[in-house]
């Protein structure tokens, strides 16, 4: 396990082959160590808590302060090291898996996930931030790692192509999440599974009200009880489970065999 520093690295090369050919670069951008297919575009949304997630400050907070207090608080006192063992066990990720992480950030997730598909298997962190990347790469990489800089509610891959997806504590700020839902699915591979971590209405209002409030003060979406959970059964998704904890929801289910 070396530090990256093969801006084009033989991971990069397999992402790439997941790609649509209708939108794959005839010239990829791999220049910062990662796949990027955003250039000057900008996906997030105009609030300021969104903003915050593309600032150069941001990951350092992310990672110090922001996830491992803010995860506790909103998820009955979870630490982050919980978050991922609860991930890894909805995916059920095996040795030569592909596995997708949506709103990855700094890479917490996608290179334990990397791990648990080793050996031959993919494992990539997808994010609109470029600074979130730039800071995942700092750390050490496996070789079944990559990360792609992209929207989320525009997936850039072709369909089938992922054994798992992942979307924990990152669904909240993208500003179309029914349609992010949707892409997670389509790129889903027969069989594959699911997992999402997201906020949850559990107070006297009901939810559109809730959301009302905080999307206002922080960015953040408030989704009902039941609202994600029914996203993937119109997706066609089978087994859906959820576990509320504090006021956040896992939400998984995996996709018919064939």
């Amino acid at each position: 396990m070396t530090a990256a520093t093969d801006r084009d690295t033989p991971a990069l090369q397999r992402t790439l082959a997941l790609l649509d050919p209708a939108g794959r670069p005839a010239a990829p951008d791999t220049a910062r160590g990662y796949l990027d297919l955003l250039g000057r575009e900008d996906p997030t949304g105009a609030h300021p808590g969104q903003r915050l997630m593309i600032s150069s400050a941001l990951p350092v907070i992310y990672e110090r302060l922001w996830r491992p207090l803010g995860g506790r608080l909103a998820l009955g006192l979870m630490s982050t090291g919980g978050e991922r063992q609860t991930a890894l066990r909805m995916l059920a990720l095996q040795p030569g898996d592909r596995v997708l992480d949506v709103g990855c950030g700094p890479g917490n997730f996608t290179r334990p996930f990397a791990a648990a598909v080793a050996p031959g298997g993919l494992a990539v962190g997808l994010d609109a931030s470029s600074t979130m990347l730039d800071r995942a790469l700092q750390e050490e990489q496996l070789p079944g790692l990559a990360y792609v800089r992209a929207d989320a509610a525009h997936l850039p891959f072709a369909d089938g192509t992922f054994d798992a997806v992942c979307c924990f504590a990152a669904l909240y700020f993208i500003a179309e999440p029914h349609r992010a839902i949707d892409e997670l699915v389509r790129v889903l591979a027969p069989g594959g599974r699911v997992a999402l971590l997201s906020s949850v209405s559990r107070g006297l209002l009901p939810a559109p009200a809730t959301d009302a409030v905080v999307r206002t003060l922080t960015g953040v979406r408030i989704f009902g009880r039941d609202e994600l959970t029914g996203a993937l059964e119109r997706n066609g998704l089978e087994g859906i489970g959820r576990h509320v904890s504090g006021l956040g929801q896992f939400v998984g289910g995996h996709l018919p065999a064939g």
